[in-house]
């Protein structure tokens, strides 16, 4: 269960996903409250997503709620997760995951398809990505968490103020394809931050324009051998000189 971050996934349907839940710990009987689904294929996002509140049939610990928000007054007419496993199943069969730090949300996706006939098991039917795994190979020793990811790769989680499903998995969409080399972002312009950095994502379409192609017309050409000759004569020899030879 994992990645180096370094494989292609051009052809692949990957899933962004994320959960929020009753407490921390799945074998001590808590349960999912909220799954938050984006897909991404061939590198971008295709505005398909899968959101869900669940009435977990117990109790919301203290200590949850402060982290999300979710009360066991707002699930209450919520459906349970057997009435939505099988969507839910179907949503995200046959794809890459992409969780951050990925244990935990599929221990806990695990007990819930546990507790349904047939039992299925998450690895048994996605691949599955661990973006943390990935984070922490490429920034050893420090902050990998997806705020500090945020701040590193300049997206903007300024409407975060609490965890929820669906914005972090929004959100770690954004972080994951510029952590892994592909460019969503990158605001260059009056938007930027006055640190320099990225003002906020602006997504590219597979629509676009191709970018147009100017080369040296003959004269410009001329001028540039002309300047060459002149370091050559100077310096003895030019590296542009040597990739001009090795071509």
């Amino acid at each position: 269960m994992g990645d180096d971050g370094n494989r292609e996934h051009r052809d692949m349907r990957q899933i962004v996903l994320d959960t929020e839940t009753t407490g921390i710990d799945p074998n001590d009987g808590h349960r999912i409250i909220e799954i938050g689904c984006v897909e991404v294929i061939e590198r971008e996002l295709t505005g398909r997503n899968y959101h869900v509140y669940i009435n977990p049939e117990r109790e919301v610990e203290a200590e949850a709620i402060t982290v999300h928000g979710i009360t066991n007054e707002f699930l209450t007419d919520k459906p349970r997760f057997a009435e939505i496993a099988d969507e839910f199943f179907e949503f995200i069969k046959g794809a890459e995951l992409v969780i951050h730090n990925a244990a935990f949300d599929v221990g806990f996706m695990d007990a819930e398809f546990a507790r349904l006939k047939p039992v299925r098991k998450t690895a048994d039917h996605c691949g599955i990505v661990d973006s943390l795994a990935i984070a922490r190979a490429k920034h050893p020793g420090q902050k990998n968490n997806l705020d500090a990811l945020c701040k590193r790769y300049g997206v903007d989680n300024s409407n975060r103020e609490l965890h929820g499903a669906l914005l972090d998995a929004e959100i770690l969409a954004d972080v994951y394809l510029l952590m892994t080399g592909g460019q969503t972002a990158l605001s260059l312009d009056a938007g930027a931050g006055d640190d320099g950095t990225a003002g906020g994502i602006r997504r590219l379409t597979g629509s676009r324009p191709a970018l147009a192609v100017i080369r040296a017309d003959d004269a410009e050409a001329s001028a540039h051998e002309e300047f060459l000759a002149m370091m050559e004569k100077q310096a003895g020899h030019t590296v542009w000189s040597k990739l001009q030879q090795s071509e």
